[in-house]
């Protein structure tokens, strides 16, 4: 199944992308199969920031996105909400990638399940 997750709120302050991100991990256990994109929009762009530093203990949205890429999801990021905070592809993670709504609006047509956070 083809799952797709949009998440639109800061990496921290609220605890919806980190929901979100918690979704896609539990999807990827429970359907190895299954085909995970994660779209970051508006502040949820920053989840996607190289370098972050969480105390000890604290959930750290970097290394979450990571956990789906190492399970074969895809993360993806508004290159339009990404020049609105000033960031470029080099500010980011590793195997995240720049994408537009012409991208998202694809992945939502193919998309089996669509869940927004």
């Amino acid at each position: 199944m083809k799952h797709l997750l949009i998440l639109n709120d800061p990496p921290y302050g609220t605890e919806r992308s980190f929901n979100g991100l918690r979704m896609a991990h539990a999807l990827a256990k429970h359907d190895p199969e299954g085909d995970i994109t994660v779209f970051l929009m508006a502040d949820a762009v920053l989840c996607a920031k190289a370098g972050q530093k969480t105390p000890e203990g604290y959930y750290n949205l970097e290394k979450m996105l990571g956990r789906v890429l190492s399970a074969k999801g895809r993360v993806l990021m508004c290159g339009t909400c990404m020049d609105a905070r000033g960031l470029t592809i080099t500010d980011m993670m590793q195997g995240a990638t720049r994408s537009t709504m012409d991208e998202l609006a694809e992945a939502t047509l193919v998309a089996d399940k669509v869940l927004v956070f």
